[in-house]
């Protein structure tokens, strides 16, 4: 399967643009999510980072730098809301209910006020899961066909 480049770009662009730090993802294809976001680190030079329950906290750019300590959703929850710089962190959330540590964390990033722009991407997570997090989560669909948004003038020419 290819990767669109452009349909990564626009969804990590909407991501970045989103009124909130926290932002749930609804996707069909994660994998296929992941590999554009992947993409868009390495050719950007974008600092993303994907947290999975295997691997732990992993920069996209470079597949071979892992954080440490990061190898609980908590612990990586935490080194975000520590972290000084910008950055946009794809978290693979496990099923079943959000823990309430979790949660009060996840909730400490969404009212958290910094200088740069942090976005901490859920990805597959239920409504179930936010549903203690109210309106805090900003949902994003990445399935949204490029057809339906609306003309924006780039580099001098019309796109979708």
């Amino acid at each position: 399967m290819s990767v669109d480049p452009q349909a990564g770009t626009d969804l990590f662009e909407r991501i970045l643009s989103a009124s909130g730090p926290l932002v749930a993802l609804k996707a069909t294809d994660l994998a296929a999510l992941v590999d554009q976001f992947r993409l868009v680190a390495r050719r950007t030079g974008q600092a993303a980072y994907l947290w999975g329950a295997n691997e732990g906290l992993v920069s996209l750019r470079d597949a071979q730098m892992r954080v440490p300590g990061c190898a609980r959703l908590g612990d990586a929850l935490r080194y975000i809301l520590q972290s000084l710089h910008f950055g946009v962190y794809l978290l693979e959330v496990p099923t079943g209910p959000i823990s309430a540590t979790d949660s009060a964390l996840l909730r400490q990033l969404a009212r958290a006020q910094t200088g740069h722009v942090r976005r901490v991407v859920l990805l597959g997570t239920t409504a179930a899961q936010l549903g203690g997090l109210g309106d805090e989560v900003v949902v994003v669909d990445a399935d949204r066909h490029a057809r339906s948004a609306t003309p924006r003038l780039r580099d001098g020419r019309w796109v979708v």
